[in-house]
């Protein structure tokens, strides 16, 4: 039989996500952001529980061949914009939209020869400082691709840094206000963060954005992950995880005090327990730095991980539950049944992000679609 470990992706929690996502701006459309494959969650896996979505935004021009040979008819956002002249031949072709952040995109929408004007999105550099224009030349950006015969509609665009935490968006918002006041155009401020921080009635500190974006772009949380975590996590925001791995406990270890576990006896027992090893490791995507006391759910009920993350293995404490052994299910994030362990949690334990795990998912992992709608719980 295969190795029993496996990845399960919830349509019904993307399309769950996603709807949250548009309470907190009922007014604004709304991007399905698929880049990383999906963050790892595949696309044409993902593309039922987002085709809702009022366009895909994403970063290469295959994974836009994709959503185009699935059937999607609508826009789709090249969000770092082309990288070489003859990408723009590919979006004319797709009917991409696509961001322009430096004159040098600019310079090659200019020498491009095209029947059909291109949509783009301007992109303003607020204070993140990766991409965009500055907004002392963001006009200037503007006025020359307004001023070009292969460019229609220019939609303005920011990316906030801090839309997590202190200090917030009030000052990048400010920069952007006052760098496009009076130009035409939609606008575009709202990652997952701003979205749920800081769009809407529900909105902490009375930011307001909803009115400044026609175009929502709510990456992480369509996923299940909090964008703000640890201080609020998934419940809050009433999100769903769209991704489970689980394994299985391939065997089951009685430890004595003073019995060491795994490799440099990084755990030692203080009194009689059980352990079961599980079939899953850091070549399966489980990060190897999560220490004991990292959160799994074995059969349902909440464990904790003990001694180190091996390639191929982990060990979990089975005294929370008395009745696991072999063949039983163990959850490494996600959901198994009504329990839900938020990816944000062994993220945490790890030192890094829930993207990180969702896109680091290892190949050798089988996936599965949960065509029957679980992880709504």
């Amino acid at each position: 039989m295969p190795r029993p470990i496996q990845a399960t992706i919830h349509p019904d929690a993307l399309r769950h996500n996603l709807a949250r996502c548009r309470q907190h701006a009922p007014d604004a459309k709304a991007w399905a952001i698929v880049k990383a494959n999906a963050y790892g969650h595949g696309i044409e896996r993902a593309y039922a529980g987002l085709r809702g979505a009022d366009g895909f935004a994403l970063l290469d021009l295959d994974e836009a061949q994709r959503i185009r040979d699935l059937g999607w008819r609508g826009p789709i956002l090249l969000l770092e914009g082309v990288f070489e002249a003859r990408d723009l031949e590919l979006c004319s072709r797709l009917g991409l939209w696509h961001t322009v952040h430096c004159d040098e995109q600019i310079d090659m929408l200019a020498l491009h020869k095209t029947h059909v004007p291109h949509r783009v999105f301007l992109k303003m550099n607020s204070g993140m400082n990766r991409l965009g224009f500055t907004p002392t030349v963001y006009r200037a950006a503007w006025s020359r691709l307004d001023a070009l015969t292969q460019v229609g509609e220019i939609t303005l665009m920011t990316h906030f840094s801090d839309a997590d935490g202190s200090p917030g968006v009030a000052a990048q918002m400010a920069r952007f206000l006052a760098a496009t006041e009076d130009l035409p155009g939609e606008r575009s401020v709202g990652n997952s963060a701003a979205t749920l921080r800081h769009m809407g009635a529900a909105a902490s500190g009375g930011d307001n954005l909803a009115a400044a974006s026609d175009w929502i772009r709510p990456g992480i949380a369509t996923y299940g992950s909090a964008p703000d975590y640890p201080e609020h996590d998934v419940a809050h925001w009433g999100l769903r995880p769209a991704m489970t791995l689980a394994a299985r406990i391939i065997a089951v270890q009685q430890l004595q005090p003073g019995d060491s576990v795994g490799y440099g006896s990084a755990f030692v027992a203080e009194r009689p327990m059980r352990i079961g090893v599980v079939a899953c490791g850091y070549a399966d995507g489980y990060p190897r730095v999560c220490p004991t006391g990292t959160p799994v759910l074995v059969g349902g009920v909440r464990s904790r991980t003990v001694g180190r993350v091996s390639m191929d293995m982990l060990t979990v404490d089975l005294d929370p539950v008395p009745g696991a052994g072999v063949g039983s299910e163990v959850v490494l994030w996600g959901a198994a049944g009504d329990a839900v362990l938020p990816i944000d949690e062994i993220a945490h334990a790890a030192g890094t992000v829930g993207y990180e795990l969702m896109c680091a998912l290892a190949q050798r992992v089988p996936v599965q679609v949960d065509a029957a709608g679980a992880g709504s719980a």
